[in-house]
């Protein structure tokens, strides 16, 4: 998949629509009872980058990183404002945010996972694109360095020890993450007397596999 590790301007980013989307099929059966099924191990993210249009700057930025993106076809960087921090909104990014998993001395790659509590349920959702500098780590409650007892693989979210951590010790992280995208368009239509009218161009944006 071809994909630009450019991140879309958050300015313009900054109080777009948008947020999780899940795939359910739905089946009631007779008795009136139903059956309930997903395809989808994870949800898929859906934005509109035009809400966070203010000004015709804006709207020629826009217009720039939509034609270096060649429409659908090359997918980039978003910053989901709403969620984009392993820790709380109102917290700083701390290396025992996140719980990645256990160490077993074997194992030296570890992805970096964000989790959703709710109750006794727990979603783990993988991270692919970390922020460059932002991800602290820690194993067994020691904080590790970057460059020296771990590398950040920052195209997949991939931690990688130098030593496979010790058996059971606890391989937590800390970080910024971004959505990996693509327009779900291949036209952009924009009108300087709507806009100036307070009108915003429709431009849809959705996550991608990676």
């Amino acid at each position: 998949m071809t994909f630009h590790d450019v991140r879309f301007p958050a300015s313009l980013s900054f109080g777009a629509l948008g947020g999780p989307e899940r795939r359910t099929e739905i089946v009631t059966l007779a008795n009136g009872f139903e059956e309930r099924n997903t395809p989808w191990a994870h949800a898929r993210r859906r934005y509109d980058a035009g809400c966070g249009l203010r000004s015709l700057d804006d709207v020629e930025a826009l217009i720039a990183f939509f034609e270096a993106r060649q429409g659908q076809l090359i997918g980039f960087r978003w910053k989901d404002w709403s969620d984009y921090l392993s820790c709380k909104p109102s917290c700083a990014v701390e290396a025992s945010d996140q719980l990645l998993g256990l160490g077993d001395e074997v194992t030296r790659d570890f992805q970096l996972m964000k989790s959703y509590r709710s109750g006794d349920a727990v979603y783990r959702r993988p991270i692919t694109k970390p922020v460059q500098g932002s991800v602290r780590a820690e194993v067994g409650g020691d904080l590790v360095q970057q460059g020296v007892d771990f590398e950040v693989d920052h195209n997949s979210g991939l931690l990688t020890f130098v030593n496979a951590p010790d058996e059971g010790a606890e391989v937590r992280a800390g970080f910024e993450f971004d959505v990996p995208v693509r327009f779900d368009t291949d036209a952009i239509m924009t009108s300087v007397s709507s806009f100036q009218a307070g009108e915003v161009p429709d431009v849809p944006v959705v996550e991608v596999r990676i």
